[in-house]
């Protein structure tokens, strides 16, 4: 596919065995990071954050500074915030796009919807399934209530998503 290597180098998910080869996918290594998010900005605004929280109370019984060191502990508190609400949202669409290509791999192999009984985490935790499984382990889930993480450990055949970051 033309965007398979979009991005490549910015997200850790795949891993490369030591034949070269992209390792296949499964329970214990699905989780993806993004090295540039979790390992750099993150840390960088929380040690901000701690500076600027360190700066305020310097500042505390100088008029004159105390001002600016107030101003850079909200505005570091707002950047902490869009970080996290950025990361929500994204998170949110892609769980509505999950969600929608599930239904319609449902409906596509049995002609019915998904079981509205099935949460948004279940949902997510079928997409691993094979066509094989699938219906069966969604069933299942609807049924049992299963935890997302005992949906995907139910997986026998798994089915790799490397575009969720």
């Amino acid at each position: 596919m033309a965007d398979q290597g979009v991005g490549r180098g910015l997200v850790r998910g795949a891993k490369i065995g030591q034949t070269g080869e992209m390792e296949t996918q499964n329970y214990a290594n699905h989780r993806q990071t993004v090295p540039m998010f979790h390992f750099v900005l993150f840390p960088l605004l929380v040690l901000t954050l701690i500076g600027s929280c360190v700066n305020l109370y310097c500042s505390w019984g100088d008029h004159h500074r105390l001002y600016s060191a107030s101003l850079i502990v909200v505005l570091t508190l707002c950047v902490l915030m869009l970080l996290f609400l950025c990361r929500i949202f994204a998170l949110k669409a892609q769980d509505r796009a999950i969600r929608g290509e599930e239904n319609l791999r449902h409906f596509a192999l049995t002609g019915k919807l998904l079981d509205p009984r099935l949460t948004i985490r279940q949902i997510i935790a079928l997409r691993f399934a094979s066509d094989d499984e699938f219906v069966a382990l969604a069933q299942q889930a609807a049924e049992k209530n299963l935890a997302a993480d005992a949906i995907k450990q139910a997986v026998k055949k798994w089915k790799a998503d490397t575009y969720r970051v």
